[in-house]
């Protein structure tokens, strides 16, 4: 229970990566507020699980992309919740394409949902940290944002943007108390990847020194690590959760 008793926000919490993160948080004793367009098909099931350690789990419908919007919304949240302790920015969309074939709609989608929706949901939420002195800030980046990936111009742009946005933030809030950390996963097992053909999934896990394709909750497993006490001098840094990619 490495969490017990503090409050998490996580957006982009109803599927994939950002729903092992909240099952992850709600089984290690936090309340999770998490944000999406739609609440999925597990609020329930966290609830049910939110319940079971006197928690709760509570859904807000919100796009991240949109300011005053988002900015409403967690304002709403900070006065619902009394405070959160921790904050992961999980949203994210890929609209993949070689660079000369990219339209701008799909750049700009991509760095608005991926890197300014951090910007904005943290701008709130850390204000709140640095007048309790308390809170971890943990910024769901990527591998591809390290070693770039062709035909993912604009992902990789928004995730090496996320990790210095990560080591900014760090810099400004750690004196009152505030950490400020990112993950970067390689190859998960996502909706994504599932698509893929056994010859394509082959070569993928040829580019991967442990020899095979990552589980999400491995990854919320890191973001545990960070959001609690174990991680107390912790900030700034950037986890690779690869199998060693890019090591």
């Amino acid at each position: 229970m490495l969490v017990q008793g503090k409050t998490a926000l996580v957006t982009g919490g109803s599927r994939g990566i950002g729903r092992e993160i909240v099952l992850t948080l709600l089984n290690n004793g936090a309340s999770v507020y998490y944000i999406d367009l739609a609440e999925g098909e597990s609020l329930a099931e966290y609830q049910e699980i939110a319940a079971k350690h006197g928690q709760k789990a509570v859904f807000k419908q919100g796009n991240v992309a949109d300011e005053a919007a988002i900015t409403a919304t967690c304002e709403q949240i900070l006065e619902e919740s009394g405070g959160i302790d921790i904050l992961v920015n999980n949203a994210g969309i890929t609209r993949d394409g070689l660079v000369f074939r990219m339209t701008a709609k799909d750049w700009n989608d991509v760095l608005t949902i991926n890197l300014t929706s951090a910007f904005y949901i943290s701008k709130v939420i850390s204000r709140s940290m640095i007048k309790r002195r308390v809170g971890s800030v943990i910024n769901v980046a990527s591998i591809v944002g390290v070693i770039g990936n062709g035909g993912q111009t604009n992902y990789s742009a928004s995730k090496a943007g996320l990790i210095g946005f990560t080591k900014s933030l760090a810099r400004e809030v750690a004196g009152r108390g505030v950490r400020v950390n990112a993950i970067a996963p390689g190859f998960i097992n996502t909706k994504m990847t599932e698509q893929l053909n056994e010859e394509q999934r082959d070569a993928l896990r040829a580019q991967i020194p442990l020899g095979r394709i990552g589980e999400p909750e491995e990854v919320a497993k890191v973001v545990l690590f960070l959001a609690s006490d174990l991680a107390s001098y912790v900030t700034g840094q950037v986890v690779h959760i690869t199998g060693g990619m890019g090591m």
